[in-house]
């Protein structure tokens, strides 16, 4: 068996969409490929990989309750292209949004199931995952977590011969568990995908979330989405920057 897993996010690095995959593979057997989709320069290289795949899942992000454009015109593409060669693997979704509901991305899910429908291709299902960007941001500061533990028993190590600070451990293994906690929903659901994956049955459209209170995700996304603005320019650039124009007066 295999599965052709394409990442849609348009970021070059540091996605969710990375992420869920990674987490997506661990529950598939058989041969797993890899694809990123950003621009019209990868839609061959895919439709390449595409010719042999039994299972294909896109991972991409929710945009304006709908698939991003630069993935709609490669599925219109793929649509040809499966139409012409006779291809007609099962195709299954994963959907993340900033928004802590899963269900947010039920409109994306319906583009995918009539894109299936249109282009003769079996609709497997989805999972839409609520909190994508925290889940993401969690995995991100684990990893820089990981590396701080391995500086701290180099050092531990090197002054008193110690490779195991018991402190260090502790909270290491408590970052994990709550990391393992946040992502409880996602690995149930990306879980049951897999199965699905493997046996070749319909796996339906489940909808899960970031595994904390939503009073608690608004007051973290809120500071988040603040601090990313400012140092990316979208709050203070955006009220800042001198305005340039044309001459030209408006047009009623």
């Amino acid at each position: 068996m295999r599965t052709l897993l394409i990442n849609c996010s348009p970021k070059k690095r540091f996605c969710a969409s990375a992420y869920f995959l990674f987490l997506q593979k661990l529950f598939l057997n058989g041969e797993k490929v890899s694809e990123k989709l950003r621009t019209p320069a990868d839609h061959q290289r895919i439709l390449a990989a595409l010719k042999d795949a039994q299972n294909v899942v896109f991972c991409l992000p929710l945009y304006v309750d709908a698939v991003p454009s630069h993935v709609l015109k490669f599925m219109e593409e793929m649509e040809a292209f499966c139409r012409q060669n006779d291809l007609h693997p099962a195709v299954y979704c994963i959907a993340n949004n900033g928004f802590i509901e899963g269900r947010q991305n039920e409109p994306l899910m319906q583009n995918f199931e009539h894109f299936c429908k249109r282009a003769g291709l079996r609709w497997g299902g989805g999972t839409g995952i609520g909190g994508g960007v925290m889940l993401n941001v969690t995995r991100i500061v684990f990893v820089i977590q990981t590396a701080i533990l391995i500086l701290n028993i180099v050092l531990s190590a090197a002054q008193t011969g110690n490779f195991f600070p018991r402190e260090t451990w502790i909270s290491y293994l408590e970052n994990a568990l709550l990391l393992l906690f946040f992502n409880s929903g996602v690995l149930f659901y990306i879980g049951g995908m897999g199965a699905a994956i493997r046996k070749g049955t319909y796996f339906g459209k489940k909808y899960t979330r970031i595994m904390i209170p939503s009073f608690v995700f608004i007051i973290f996304a809120d500071i988040f989405f603040i601090i990313i603005s400012a140092f990316e320019g979208g709050l203070f650039r955006g009220w800042l920057a001198r305005k340039k124009y044309d001459g030209q007066s408006l047009q009623s």
